[in-house]
């Protein structure tokens, strides 16, 4: 937050500026999926074929809730209906959720969310895992 004219404070934002997009193949969407980094003006910006959703804190608020309908609003406004793929890390309420509550929408733009029952055991500890083909 900074000082404006008259010391009113002007809020600064910490996500993508606007600009013209980039397309990449595969963007892991940063900070665990929280919405302070994280705005429909990077999914405007930035288009890829596959999002890595991660976070599986439902206290911290991620993945955020806010993160994935600003997902739904950018590809909303892409020249093209390319298909997009959300692999989440974590199974949590609010990615069940939101898939549920928007899988109207998320059909209509052509989004499709991945999800796994393979296991990688590595030592002690295993986790969910998606195999991805580029």
């Amino acid at each position: 937050v900074s000082k404006g004219p008259g010391n009113t404070k002007v809020a600064k934002s910490t996500a993508v500026p606007p600009g013209p997009p980039v397309y990449l193949d595969l963007v892991y969407i940063p900070n665990h999926s929280n919405s302070k980094n994280v705005d429909v003006e990077f999914f405007k910006r930035v288009r890829s074929s596959y999002y890595v959703v991660s976070g599986n804190d439902a206290a911290a608020e991620e993945p955020s809730r806010a993160v994935l309908d600003s997902l739904l609003e950018g590809k909303a406004q892409w020249e093209s209906n390319m298909q997009v793929t959300l692999i989440p890390t974590h199974d949590s309420e609010v990615m069940r959720e939101w898939y549920q509550e928007t899988h109207e929408k998320q059909q209509d733009l052509n989004i499709m969310v991945l999800a796994s029952s393979s296991t990688v055991v590595m030592q002690d500890e295993s986790f969910p895992a998606c195999k991805i083909e580029l």
